[in-house]
Parts: structure tokens; C-alpha cells; sequence
């Protein structure tokens, strides 16, 4: 692939997550570009229209599956009710990318715009189905402020004295629930009110980023278990586990609902590789050094739960033997308490992995966002997903 400028960011974004080492911090020296052409700034009340128009999709969407399964047994409202919950309250970024997609590439004509935002919105059940399955996998104690779905199970068990293991059964219910919103999430697409056409070009790039994720999750568990070791086990997970799901699919989402061609789907690709894996950088960073006031989970989860993130990768790379003594004893280890978790933030700070973890958001940030001025797209949707790439990566939560 060579020649355009599309072309060039397009085999930048996907060599230089994937090559060896040295690429982690590879042109972070970086700055974001100033943008290509003026375009007007996003209104936040467009923002807050698409959050509020997803946000009734799915309500109204749940309604109707509360009515279902309360006739099946009252019992069941309360499954109905953790899959709310899970997706509730989120940024609501997949579908926001989605529309933007879809809006770039057809001028917001062609589809009915309310089909459109029910069929974008979808993505927030494959999101939740992800967050579920993750906290169960990690052993995660909480998710945005409340108790993750398989502890808030095991403790609803031992409050109606059922018979059985509690852990267990908060481990089934939470695997249920996962799975059924991934279920609720073809259905809600499929009954969005796409034209036939539109839902048979969608349907393609649906079930790719949906077989990714989930293989992004076996990676995860392989990951921790001694797999895919150093910083590029950990960007590919990143990759496959949560980059392509956050922004490459959801853009190329919209713009094959819209029809759009080889050109445009490209560039999705192109924003969406190093947008995506900047965003699970942040992730990561906030999972570890976020204030939990903010981000609704204690700063220690992510090192009590041992995940094996590119800071980590990059900590082991650089410390020595003591340093890799004190992440084999104290990462992961749920016996662990405070004064050991704020001893292994140190070692991240003090190895340099924090500060480079930072530069490679900022360098793939400034690569996404070049993407975009140059993008084959109309130019209030370039204007906002500068905005949303900008969002994405410099949030606190």
C-alpha cells in the first residue's frame, strides 16, 4: 500500500503497535496537529442530543424486554435490570463514532436518522456483554460506583438464603447476563429499522467486531496466564480486546450503513487503530493513577486484579531485579494491601513506564487526528470526531 496520504497513516497505524519494541515510543516526540481545514466546533448540545437519543433507544428497547421476561417469571425483571444498570451511564462513545461514521459518509441522508441512532446504539450491549464478561474474568470487585455483576449476584443469593454456592451462582448469573446482552445486541440492530440494504452492509463489519472482541478476551485470559508476553502481547490484546471495538468498527459501522466505499472505510481504519489504542492506554493509566471519586473504582483494582497491561510490560522491561521481585510478589495478589499497591505505582513511575505509556497516547492521538483532517468525510463530522478523539484520550474517567 503506498502512493496517497490515506494510505501512509493507514500502514503507519497498523505497523507501529505491531512491529517490535522499539516501536512502543517510536515518533513520540510527536505534537498534535493543528487541523486541516477550519471546520465549525462541535456544539456540545449535538453531543448531548446523540447521548440522549441513545440513552431512549435503549430504554425504550428495555421496556419491552422487561414486559418479556416479567411474563416468563417475575424473577427474571432482576437480570433485565443488571443489564440496564451495566449499560447506563457509559460515555456512550461507540455509537457517537457510529453515527459520526455514518453522518461523514452520506451528509446524514439516504437512512432514517432515528433507524440509524437505534441501530448505533446496539453497540452499547456489546459493550456492556464486554464489561460483564471482563469483571468475571478479573475477578473485579466493582464497575462505575457499584458492585460488578457477578459480586452483586452472589451477595443477592446470600440475601434470599438460596440454597448452593454464592460465588458460583454470581458467576453463572453474571455469565448469563453477559450473554444476553450480547443477544439483545442483534436484536435491537436487526429491529432498528435499517433499509435491508443498509442492515446487509452492516452485518458484515457487525459480526467481524464482534468475533474480535470476544477473541480479544481469550487473549486477555492467555495474556495472564504467561502468554503474549512483553509490550507487544500487551497491544495486541489492547488491539483486539478493545481498540477495534471502541472506534475502528463503530466508524466503519456508519459508513457502511451508509453505504460508503473502499475510500472511506479506509480511513475509519485509519483513524480507528491508533484512536482506539490510545483510548485502552488511557484506560489504563486512569485504572492505576485515576482518581476513584471519578472513575467510580479504586485505583488498586487493576494491580490487585494483576492485569497485564503495557505499563506493566513496560515497568518489567525496565526495572531490575528487585523491581521484578516486587511486581512477582505484589502484583495480583489479593492479599496485598495500600501501602504495597502505592509501592508498585512508584515502580511505574520511577521506570518510566507512566511517562512513556503518556507519549504513546499523545503520538497516537496526533496520528488519529491527522486521520481525520484528511478524511474522505463531510466536515462537521471531521469536527467532531476531533472532538471525540480529543475526549477520548484526555479523560479522567
Amino acid at each position: 500500500m503506498n502512493g496517497t496520504p490515506m494510505q501512509a497513516l493507514l500502514e503507519r497505524s497498523t505497523s507501529a503497535g505491531l512491529g517490535n519494541t522499539d516501536a512502543v515510543t517510536a515518533g513520540t516526540q510527536e505534537r498534535e496537529p493543528a487541523p486541516g481545514q477550519p471546520v465549525p466546533p462541535l456544539a456540545s448540545a449535538e453531543l448531548d442530543r446523540l447521548r440522549a437519543a441513545v440513552s431512549a433507544a435503549l430504554a425504550e428497547f428495555l421496556a419491552g424486554q422487561r414486559e418479556t421476561l416479567a411474563a416468563m417469571d417475575t424473577s427474571l425483571v432482576a437480570v433485565v435490570d443488571e443489564v440496564s444498570a451495566v449499560a447506563e451511564g457509559g460515555k456512550r462513545l461507540r455509537p457517537a463514532f457510529a453515527y459520526w461514521g455514518w453522518r461523514g459518509a452520506s451528509g446524514g441522508s439516504g437512512e432514517d436518522e432515528a433507524a440509524v441512532l437505534r441501530a448505533v446504539a446496539a453497540l452499547e450491549f456489546v459493550h456492556a456483554s464486554a464489561l460483564v464478561h471482563d469483571d468475571v474474568m478479573d475477578g473485579a470487585q466493582t464497575r462505575r460506583g457499584r458492585p460488578a455483576t457477578h459480586i452483586g449476584f452472589a451477595d443477592r443469593h446470600g440475601g434470599q438464603d438460596l440454597n448452593g454456592d454464592g460465588e458460583l451462582f454470581g458467576t453463572g448469573a453474571a455469565i448469563l447476563v453477559g450473554d444476553l446482552a450480547l443477544v439483545w445486541s442483534d436484536e435491537l440492530l436487526g429491529g432498528s429499522g435499517l433499509s435491508p440494504a443498509a442492515l446487509a452492509r452492516a452485518r458484515a463489519v457487525w459480526n467481524t467486531m464482534r468475533t474480535e472482541v470476544t477473541a480479544g478476551q481469550y487473549l486477555d485470559l492467555l495474556r495472564a496466564a504467561g502468554g503474549l508476553p512483553g509490550p507487544q502481547g500487551a497491544l495486541t490484546v489492547a488491539r483486539y480486546k478493545s481498540a477495534g471495538y471502541t472506534v475502528q468498527r463503530p466508524l466503519q459501522l456508519g459508513a457502511a450503513i451508509a453505504g460508503a466505499g473502499a475510500e472511506v472505510l479506509e480511513a475509519c481504519t485509519a483513524i480507528g487503530l491508533p484512536l482506539g489504542e490510545a483510548f485502552q492506554l488511557r484506560d489504563d493509566v486512569l485504572g492505576v493513577f485515576g482518581d476513584p471519586a471519578v472513575t467510580g473504582k479504586s485505583a488498586d483494582d487493576d494491580l490487585r486484579e494483576g492485569k497485564q497491561t503495557l505499563l506493566i510490560a513496560l515497568a518489567e522491561e525496565r526495572t531490575d531485579d528487585a523491581g521484578r521481585r516486587l511486581l512477582g510478589d505484589l502484583l495480583g495478589n489479593a492479599d496485598a494491601g495500600p501501602e504495597d499497591f502505592d509501592a508498585l505505582r512508584r515502580l511505574l513511575e520511577t521506570t518510566g513506564a507512566r511517562a512513556r505509556v503518556e507519549e504513546r497516547i499523545t503520538e497516537r492521538t496526533a496520528l488519529a487526528r491527522a486521520a481525520i483532517a484528511s478524511a474522505p468525510l463531510a466536515a462537521d463530522a471531521r469536527a467532531a470526531l476531533d472532538a471525540l478523539a480529543v475526549a477520548a484520550t484526555s479523560r479522567t474517567a
